[in-house]
């Protein structure tokens, strides 16, 4: 019955009749104000109960992510005035991982990438062996919490080298029995699943969640904001060493394949970058939307679906670019705007059309199915409404869409936005995933053009 009742949620939620609900439910999560509403009460709440300041910091031994983000952890705490308490986690929340081939796949790619940007050795193709895995998480299981970083530091670097003399001697002087591994793993799932998140690498502190070297600094205004650093320099502590420029100017170009969806607050978020990106650096734009996850019979949990877009709203905060009134476009309204976006599109205004309908979604507040937003904003772009209307309601778009999708998992990507970089006649490919990797592309074409 439960698995019923799954189903039948997951379908309403990608109907077009259940907007209000989805829309409320965004906006919700979306509020800065919330955001303000909940820090004040949890911090009445933490004076009262007469909790220290307190971050958790969850940890899994074979995420590529931890192997960076353990290298930073210690930071924290000497920054700021906090106690850490590290939590050992075993397995992803399996509901949240939609494609875990491509999954496994792309972080490990990921981490390869960018472990060098952030001062940290680290060069594995492949996933540690699982009886090294166990070892590692033995070691760990043992270890006292005040001992913990430092050993699991020393523990990664073994582990990802693949370093079995290193660890089995490590496990001699310390180590726990299987069970006892197992009732740790349990336990610290179950912490993590009750702070409702899903994956490794995470911070925890009061009510918010903070993934990995990606959102350090967002965790630091938290801590600033209470006060709690312990020295006057407000540096950060975590950001990459990039080499690129803020602007570039070249005879040579490259291409930048986009990859968006209309609805995804992530890829709202990116939209600015993007246009920046175009303005300040050479390169060939090529937007190729795809169907959003709900549309592609995926389903995303409410916990997740709630961090989405509360940590998509920060981010938009920080760059400049915040959410303001979201309309979720999930089901028509994404058909009718997809529809007429070929021609749109080979009137080279791909992009500023997308764009156009992700402000009226996640800022606006507007139906970008209604006919006649669609015909504004066909007429602001310069194009003729009665030619491009013809197309208003075809099926064509289905086909390029659908092309778009494959292209892109192609690249082992499957969420948005997504990008491709390739040099003028389409080879040499780097893929890369989300908006926390717009600097990654400026350093990407950086070296493709200075190189």
């Amino acid at each position: 019955m439960n698995m019923i009742l799954k189903a039948f949620r997951n379908f309403m939620s990608r109907r077009t009749i259940f907007a209000k609900v989805r829309n409320k439910f965004m906006n919700t999560y979306a509020s800065n104000d919330l955001v303000k509403e909940v820090r004040a009460k949890v911090e009445i709440q933490r004076k009262e109960a007469n909790r220290a300041h307190t971050v958790i910091y969850f940890h899994k031994v074979d995420d590529p992510y931890s192997a960076l983000t353990i290298e930073y952890v210690d930071k924290i705490s000497s920054a700021f005035d906090v106690v850490l308490k590290p939590v050992l986690v075993g397995k992803e929340n399996s509901e949240t991982v939609h494609e875990p081939t491509l999954y496994d796949d792309y972080c490990l790619r990921d981490v390869n990438c960018i472990a060098n940007y952030y001062g940290v050795e680290f060069s594995s193709n492949t996933y540690p062996k699982k009886n090294l895995v166990d070892i590692a998480n033995s070691i760990l299981t043992a270890a006292k919490e005040s001992d913990f970083i430092s050993i699991a530091r020393n523990v990664s670097k073994a582990l990802w080298k693949n370093d079995e003399k290193y660890l089995k001697e490590f496990s001699r002087e310390l180590s726990a029995s299987p069970d006892a591994v197992k009732e740790k793993l349990a336990l610290g799932n179950k912490i993590r699943n009750d702070k409702e998140y899903y994956y490794g690498s995470a911070f925890y502190y009061e009510k918010e969640l903070y993934w990995g070297v990606d959102r350090i600094y967002h965790l630091e205004d938290r801590l600033d904001e209470l006060g709690l650093r312990k020295n006057s320099l407000n540096k950060p502590i975590c950001l990459p060493n990039l080499k690129a420029p803020e602007k570039l100017k070249s005879e040579n170009k490259v291409n930048l394949y986009y990859y968006p969806s209309l609805n995804s607050p992530y890829t709202f978020v990116s939209a600015k970058g993007i246009r920046e990106i175009q303005n300040d650096y050479p390169i060939n734009l090529i937007t190729k939307p795809v169907l959003p996850m709900l549309m592609r019979n995926m389903t995303i949990p409410a916990f997740k679906a709630k961090y989405i877009i509360s940590d998509a709203a920060r981010e938009g905060l920080k760059k400049g670019n915040p959410i303001g009134t979201i309309y979720s476009p999930i089901g028509k309204p994404a058909r009718k705007a997809y529809s007429i976006f070929p021609i749109i599109d080979e009137a080279n205004k791909g992009f500023e059309y997308i764009n156009e309908l992700l402000y009226a979604s996640f800022y606006e507040g507007i139906n970008i199915g209604d006919d006649d937003y669609l015909e504004s904003t066909v007429k602001k772009l310069g194009l003729d409404w009665n030619t491009v209307s013809k197309k208003l309601g075809s099926n064509d778009w289905k086909k390029v869409l659908d092309n778009n999708l494959k292209d892109m998992y192609a690249g082992k990507c499957w969420g948005v936005p997504s990008f491709k970089i390739t040099d003028l006649n389409d080879e040499n490919p780097f893929y890369v995933w989300g908006q926390d990797r717009m600097w990654l592309i400026k350093e990407e074409i950086y070296k493709r053009i200075s190189g």
